[in-house]
């Protein structure tokens, strides 16, 4: 069970780029939670997603709590959802009922992937700590840069085009 839910019941396996597959998932998936079920279910399929990750990877690890598979993919989803809530909590604070508006999604999954492959700062620190923390830590900072890169771009596109 903790081999599924690491490897987001096998996405983790698609090559190449795993974490870009497992990525683009999320964004879709994250998209479709945020339109039906509204920005209180994103949120909480965000903390599932966070908190099911760190049993599940730590389990999965077992003794090996040096390694970081490529095929553990759930740290991506969690830490995508992240980047997307930001756009999300935006537009829901101002009674947004449709999906979140191009280029948000892409700005967030593009900025999310450029932090979690990067890893600057507080990121990488948190990559090389080691372990389940490890794994999921820093795909969820990686998401929080990229959420807040996200309203920034926006920000400024808007201060230029209006």
């Amino acid at each position: 069970m903790s081999r599924a839910i690491a490897t987001v019941v096998g996405l983790g396996y698609l090559r190449p780029a795993s974490g870009t597959w497992a990525s683009a998932a999320a964004i879709v998936i994250g998209l479709l939670i945020d339109r039906y079920l509204g920005f209180p279910a994103l949120v909480l399929a965000t903390i599932a997603a966070t908190g099911l990750g760190f049993w599940a990877v730590n389990q999965a690890l077992g003794d090996d709590k040096s390694a970081d598979p490529s095929e553990f993919v759930i740290d991506e989803v969690a830490g995508q959802w992240l980047a997307l809530l930001v756009s999300s909590a935006a537009f829901w604070a101002r009674g947004w009922e449709g999906f979140l508006p191009y280029p948000a999604p892409l700005a967030a999954c593009v900025f999310f992937r450029l932090f979690d492959v990067w890893k600057p700062w507080i990121i990488g620190r948190a990559d090389r700590m080691g372990g389940a923390k490890a794994v999921m830590l820093d795909d969820l900072i990686a998401g929080v840069f990229a959420g807040i890169a996200t309203i920034i771009a926006a920000a400024l596109y808007h201060i230029v085009v209006f």
